[in-house]
């Protein structure tokens, strides 16, 4: 449930309120007892904790596997010679001419 703020516009008093997203918004100061408040915009608060929050949270099926996947690609990359790596032995040219 969010937690929605409010201010009063008759006597300036602000709170904080825990409701469902459905409720209807509240309308009776608690301080000045008017009908006039009226519900703020604000960011949201929230907090990331636990021992750490990874790509691969919260994912199902295929695309739990997305760093394992990725990290495969790369080792397959690095171990596949290159051309400037492979040997030059057989594609020697000559012209003709015996030795």
């Amino acid at each position: 449930m969010p937690i929605y703020e409010y201010e009063c516009k008759a006597c300036g008093h602000r709170l904080e309120k825990l409701q469902k997203i459905s409720a209807d918004p509240l309308k009776d100061c608690p301080a000045c007892e008017r009908d006039s408040l009226s519900r703020l915009i604000s960011a949201a608060g929230f907090r990331l904790a636990g021992g750490g929050w990874y790509e691969t949270d919260f994912k199902t099926g295929n695309k739990k596997n997305l760093a394992a996947d990725s990290t495969k690609e790369s080792v397959k990359e690095s171990t596949t010679p290159s051309n400037s790596e492979k040997p030059q032995g057989s594609s020697k040219k000559t012209d003709g001419a015996a030795a």
